[in-house]
């Protein structure tokens, strides 16, 4: 997906073009979906393209919406992220590089991995009752 920056500022509400496109995060405990419970599908808050399900979702008391892996693999991709004086590995929507949030090695089995997402970067799509 190619839009330039300016449509995507047009596009984005403020708090989300700065976490989507400018690798912002928001304050932990803030976020709609960091203690939400409901079952859907988590989509990409700039392209819509599926993320994460619910079942994949967790607890992990970071303040941020975690989940122990993608719900379609090849719609995440993994980028080395040094800012901040840190090593960290950010996690990135594969269609419209936009910026989810940081993938870290201390998660729950069966994955061992904690995708830690930015409310703001996503859309849950409510599964059907």
């Amino acid at each position: 997906m190619q839009k330039t920056e300016e449509e995507w500022r047009r596009e984005l509400p403020p708090e989300r073009y700065k976490i989507l496109r400018q690798a912002g995060t928001e304050p932990p405990f803030t976020g709609a979906y960091t203690h939400s419970k409901e079952s859907g599908m988590f989509r990409c808050g700039a392209c819509g393209a599926d993320l994460f399900s619910s079942d994949a979702k967790f607890d992990s008391g970071t303040g941020w919406p975690s989940f122990t892996e993608p719900a379609v693999a090849e719609n995440v991709k993994l980028e080395p992220d040094n800012s901040l004086f840190m090593r960290r590995t950010e996690v990135k929507c594969a269609n419209c590089d936009s910026h989810l949030g940081h993938v870290f090695d201390d998660g729950p089995q069966p994955t061992g991995q904690r995708f830690c997402i930015n409310s703001a970067s996503l859309d849950l799509e409510p599964k059907p009752e």
